[in-house]
């Protein structure tokens, strides 16, 4: 190749390849060029809010979100909420086996787990979104401002209590009202709206009047009861309650309890209830007509509502039917279950023949 020819072709080289080999030239003799700062997108902010980042470290083991009420800690520090703790020790009671922290799978129970208020004291200071309005509030605050403050959370009209089925946000509710068409409705238009309410009242009346009618029995014993877990030697082991033997009317009784009686393996499910039966453990030559209820007692802090129930006791019949043992929600039940015992007060009225 000629050199007028070398010169032609090394003028077509392109100019963006001529630069890029400079520069790799360069880099060999000189020192290489200074890193250009990198600017964060604005999507990437809330990735390093202190806020954020504080979440996911005081979140619970379990559930993953941030506790509202109580928060406890293995011996090791790993965080649990309230309801989560209760929920681990009452599997671990149905399964007959040791509790353990869901992190590091050290043993957990009511006497090794421990409160941590200083997290606690910290989550109620975080941010947490309200779930009508999407604004942020301190979380000790965000409890007051959804059920009272905020303008789009979801209200009723008052004239609900008549038959009107309106709901909407708060902000909407004063406008609906003063055209709402149900106050002007005839009275047999809304009569089966009144019927609902005075059955309701008729129902909670009518258990006032049968405790204040038996108060009025001859008979009335009470005792404070304490049931303690045992197992069955099934395949499937069950769970039942038991209570030591007491005294009531010259006679010997028993409390047993179960939990899920419609279920052949309780564990299988996260809904959860407790049914109770009275047993008469010594023979009677005469029937004994009974009414019992089970409250709360002055040790523990179970929380029930008031169920009056009746059977009568015969030397064939001693074990009265399972019957429910009124609590409120499936979380009381778990609560009762990571306990080691239960403890309330059962009443008994014996009816005179």
């Amino acid at each position: 190749m000629s050199e007028q020819e070398a010169a032609t072709s090394s003028s077509e080289i392109p100019q963006e390849i001529a630069e890029s080999q400079e520069k790799c030239v360069s880099g060999f003799d000189g020192e290489p060029e200074a890193k250009k700062r990198k600017f964060s997108k604005s999507g990437d902010d809330k990735k390093y809010k202190l806020e954020e980042r504080l979440g996911g470290i005081l979140c619970c083991a379990v559930c993953l979100d941030l506790p509202r009420a109580a928060i406890y800690q293995c011996s090791n520090g790993h965080l649990m909420c309230a309801g989560c703790f209760t929920h681990v020790l009452a599997d671990a009671r149905l399964r007959d086996e040791m509790a353990t922290c869901p992190s590091c799978r050290v043993e957990i129970s009511k006497l090794t787990a421990t409160r941590n208020l200083a997290v606690e004291n910290a989550v109620s200071e975080l941010p947490s979104e309200c779930q009508f309005c999407n604004r942020q509030f301190p979380r000790n605050t965000l409890e007051k401002h959804e059920e009272h403050e905020c303008e789009e959370r979801i209200a009723t009209c008052k004239f609900s209590r008549i038959g009107c089925p309106w709901r909407g946000p708060e902000h909407e509710r004063p406008e609906h009202e003063t055209q709402c068409a149900h106050p002007e409705r005839p009275g047999a238009d809304i009569m089966d709206s009144l019927i609902a309410i005075d059955q309701q009242r008729v129902e909670e009346r009518k258990l006032y009047e049968n405790i204040f009618d038996l108060l009025g029995f001859e008979k009335i014993a009470f005792n404070d009861i304490q049931l303690k877990p045992y197992r069955t030697d099934e395949f499937v082991h069950r769970l039942f309650y038991e209570s030591s033997r007491f005294t009531a009317f010259n006679n010997n009784w028993v409390i047993k309890a179960r939990i899920n009686n419609s279920q052949k393996d309780p564990t299988q499910s996260s809904e959860r209830d407790m049914t109770y039966q009275l047993i008469l453990k010594t023979k009677t030559q005469t029937p004994l007509v009974l009414n019992y209820i089970l409250l709360r007692g002055p040790i523990g802090d179970i929380k029930v509502r008031p169920r009056i129930y009746e059977f009568e006791f015969t030397d064939q019949n001693t074990e009265s039917p399972y019957v429910m043992l009124p609590l409120p929600d499936t979380a009381e039940c778990n609560r009762l279950l990571a306990a080691k015992t239960i403890n309330f007060r059962l009443l008994m009225f014996l009816a005179s023949k």
